[in-house]
């Protein structure tokens, strides 16, 4: 899969997640490796949005691979053994990256 499949993916998940409840919220994730890049997700006045673009004044960064944050968002890792095991490192709010990961799961 390649970043730009990947970011796709993730706007087709975040258009189908439900963010009521959800005040504020900035992700950042960096995609590490071959195909890797960086886009964020924000909530914001009830609309979620997916950008590929570096986010300054977010709650965290992501940092993972691409296989590992498609197992992530497929439900195939769980986002707390992830970080337990170095496969997923959270620079920021562990908080809001718990939040941030069951918005986009399938």
């Amino acid at each position: 899969m390649t970043f730009d499949a990947l970011l796709e993916k993730v706007r087709k998940l975040a258009a189908k997640a439900n963010v009521s409840g959800t005040d504020f919220l900035a992700v950042q994730v960096n995609i590490t490796g071959e195909e890797g890049g960086v886009f964020y997700v924000e909530v914001k006045d009830g609309q979620i949005h997916v950008e590929p673009y570096d986010y300054h004044d977010r709650n965290c960064a992501l940092t993972i691979d691409l296989a590992d944050f498609n197992k992530l968002i497929d439900g195939k890792l769980d986002p707390v053994l992830a970080f337990t095991t170095g496969k997923l490192k959270v620079d920021g709010d562990i908080g809001k990256a718990l939040e941030f990961s069951k918005l986009v799961k399938k």
